[in-house]
């Protein structure tokens, strides 16, 4: 409902990168913002990696990342990617032959730093192995992993070290006449990771993987990342991210999807916009919300939906999203659709009617969508 094009105050106007491909998935140029996450299963229990993976995909995942330490782990990553329903990218930190195996079975993209692998040899057989492939490769500069000789020229991690470690990586690429990489400056600390990033934005046109990592527990990693990744979204720096949280890996992917909501710049799934709830509201609103939340998480048409205790907010807040509801008196509240008033209805089966509406606008949005898709073929 939200009509962001006719409100310049609104407008993000993203840093420009060339684009490259993992797998079918595009990152950087126009491409949308991807969401990333990791799985934390044994590589080599496929099955329970699988699972992983298709639960991540199920909540809005486009690209997961799979840790290969050791060739156990690079064996299995053959039947992972065969059974992803989303591009893998093989997590290599210092074992060049674990980067040609993990190209070999299939990973769409190597996270590895080229600088960390060994001679010149080394960094050309991986190089090698990626182009016959159609792998990409991720550079991940991370504050608390520098090279030696950068901490003892700048002392300490700081956004300078992290530049110039990322542009030593890139270079190496160059060297070998690879071009398809993308590269992320990551520390834990949110103002660090901030300057370095900026700094980085000005430095390549390569697209950019933003991460403030090692964030913490959910509540906490959450808003650190909502604040270190959101101002640098809000400025147009990222073309993928991933939000690294001590929790399950498909609550990254709904934490990254909520922080890309919003700012505008990926919609997916219910939007619920609701009040933080008072002595004047009519029903029990944040009971109402945890519910609606779990039982519309299956939906993955983009939608807006307010919930709003009382007549104060209410009613201007339905004005702009697709369906509402406001608490009134005697039980019961009213619903809105498309920002006009609808029908009353009472609180104690407003859930399953709320739920009801949604799904069935959500069909006939998607069949909207399918009719113009085909129309337009």
């Amino acid at each position: 409902m939200a009509h962001n094009h006719i409100r310049p105050w609104r407008n993000i106007y993203r840093r420009k990168s060339r684009q490259i491909m993992v797998g079918p998935v595009p990152v950087g140029g126009d491409a949308p913002i991807t969401v990333q996450t990791m799985t934390n299963t044994d590589t080599g229990d496929v099955a329970a990696t699988v699972a992983q993976i298709h639960a991540c995909a199920e909540a809005g995942a486009d690209i997961i990342r799979v840790s290969t330490p050791d060739e156990a782990a690079t064996k299995a990553l053959r039947e992972i990617v065969r059974e992803s329903p989303v591009p893998i990218v093989a997590d290599i930190h210092f074992h060049y032959k674990r980067a040609i195996e993990a190209a070999e079975a299939g990973a769409a993209c190597l996270r590895i730093n080229p600088g960390n692998i060994g001679d010149a040899r080394r960094v050309r057989d991986v190089v090698k192995a990626a182009k016959d492939h159609g792998c990409s490769i991720r550079i991940g500069v991370n504050a608390g992993s520098l090279e030696r000789h950068l901490l003892e020229k700048y002392a300490e991690p700081c956004p300078e070290a992290m530049v110039e470690s990322a542009l030593d990586h890139i270079r190496l690429l160059q060297d070998n006449d690879f071009h398809e990489f993308k590269i992320s400056a990551k520390a834990s600390d949110v103002f660090l990771a901030a300057a370095a990033y900026q700094a980085l934005a000005d430095a390549t046109d390569a697209p950019i993987h933003l991460g403030i990592t090692e964030a913490g527990a959910y509540m906490a990693g959450t808003v650190k990342s909502a604040i270190g990744l959101g101002n640098l979204l809000w400025m147009g720096i990222g073309d993928t991210i991933r939000v690294s949280l001590s929790a399950e890996p498909v609550e990254e992917v709904r934490v990254g999807y909520e922080i890309l909501k919003a700012l505008g710049l990926r919609h997916r799934g219910v939007n619920i916009i609701s009040c933080p709830s008072c002595a004047r509201q009519g029903f029990d609103v944040i009971r109402t919300v945890e519910t609606l939340e779990a039982r519309l998480s299956h939906i993955k048409t983009p939608m807006s939906l307010s919930i709003i205790g009382c007549v104060v907010n209410g009613p201007g807040e339905a004005l702009m999203t697709d369906l509402g509801f406001t608490g009134g008196g005697a039980g019961s509240g009213m619903v809105y659709v498309a920002g006009k008033q609808s029908h009353k209805q009472s609180n104690d089966q407003m859930i399953d009617h709320i739920v009801e509406l949604v799904e069935k606008r959500a069909a006939e949005l998607d069949a909207e969508a399918e009719a113009q898709t085909q129309a337009a073929q």
